[in-house]
Order: C-alpha cells, then sequence, then structure tokens
C-alpha cells in the first residue's frame, strides 16, 4: 500500500532547507496533494514543532496513510481527503505547502485552489508551492520543455505555469509574493504571504 516516489526522495533535503526557517514561527500546515506521503512524514518528523496536515484526493490516501501509521509521529494526524475544487477542511492554518501539483492540473482548478488556499489561510500565512515554472512564457531548461510535452501528452489541460501568471492570480486572492528562491533540478519554491 505504501508508494515510494524516488523524486521524492532528491528533492526531500533541497526542500526543508528552504521551509525550515520560513515556519520556524508557524504551528499548523495543511499540504496539499501530499501524493506517496514521504514528503509529509519527512518534513514533520524534522518540524516537530508544528502540527502537519497531509491531504490528498481519496485514490492518494492509502499510501499516504501508511507512511503516516509507520511514523507514528505525535504532530501528524491521519492525511485528508481534499479535491481542491470540493469542500476544503474548516481549519484555519498558518501555512500551506504544496508540491508539483499546479502543472498537472487545469488552468480553472488553479483558480480554484488559489481561492481556496487563500480562505484557509490565516492572516500572515503562507503559501509555498513548489515546482517547476516559467518565467516572460519562456522555459528555465531544455529539461522542463521537455516535460511540458510529456504533460500535454498526458492530459491537454496539464502545463508548467508561468510564474506572472501565477502571481497575478495570487494577488486577487490577497497573496503578497515574499519569496522565489532557486531550486535543484530546475524547479523552484515560490512563497506568498496571505495580507
Amino acid at each position: 500500500m505504501k508508494q515510494y516516489s524516488p523524486s521524492c526522495d532528491q528533492n526531500k533535503d533541497p526542500i526543508l532547507k528552504i521551509i525550515t526557517p520560513l515556519l520556524v514561527n508557524k504551528k499548523s500546515v495543511l499540504e496539499v496533494g501530499s501524493g506517496t506521503g514521504q514528503h509529509s512524514v519527512y518534513f514533520a518528523n524534522a518540524l516537530a514543532h508544528l502540527s502537519w496536515q497531509a491531504s490528498d484526493q481519496a485514490m492518494y490516501l492509502p499510501s499516504v496513510n501508511a507512511w503516516i501509521k509507520e511514523a507514528q509521529l505525535s504532530n501528524m494526524p491521519k492525511a485528508l481527503e481534499l479535491d481542491v475544487t470540493g469542500n476544503w477542511p474548516d481549519t484555519i492554518y498558518e501555512a500551506i505547502f504544496s508540491a508539483n501539483t499546479v502543472h498537472i492540473m487545469s488552468w480553472k482548478i488553479v483558480l480554484e485552489f488559489f481561492k481556496s488556499a487563500s480562505s484557509a489561510l490565516a492572516n500572515n500565512g503562507l503559501f509555498m508551492l513548489y515546482g517547476p515554472f516559467n518565467y516572460n512564457g519562456q522555459y528555465t531548461s531544455e529539461s522542463n520543455a521537455n516535460f511540458d510535452v510529456w504533460l500535454a501528452q498526458q492530459n491537454p489541460q496539464s502545463a508548467i505555469r508561468d510564474f506572472e501568471a501565477l502571481n497575478e492570480l495570487a494577488k486577487q486572492f490577497d497573496l503578497k509574493l515574499i519569496e522565489d528562491f532557486e531550486m535543484p533540478a530546475n524547479n523552484r519554491i515560490l512563497v506568498w504571504k496571505k495580507t
């Protein structure tokens, strides 16, 4: 039942290095799109001062919860079922983290994601988004260009998103960009603050 992703192992330490200082004064994080569950337990274990709430669509929860059950961390409850276009938990979080999700979603779903994420964030809460992004309509690498072709073959509505379009969307929902971190393998972490 427990799934494994090699890329999660490759990027977990670089991501943790960036998010640790951002979350030093936070008490709660909602992770949207927890995937296998590897990131969730790794980050929750390293950031024991906060509650890390994993979530994903129903089909992914068996793996996420298998990782959580094995880890037995006091700061990590069972994962929530969450479709970003559906009902979100009533809880207000101090931070939201999501990795490698917006390029899989259609643009309409990305819009719903940003809208709901803003509503679920406390004032001054952080929205941290990891993944590949284009800048000025251009790919940042040949590998990202090839990845975008592959995404379109899987689903014509999937695509590497333009940073500028995401940032404009964020502004509509009271999210102000505070950081844009360069990451290994042509990825970034974008960080918005709820204003």
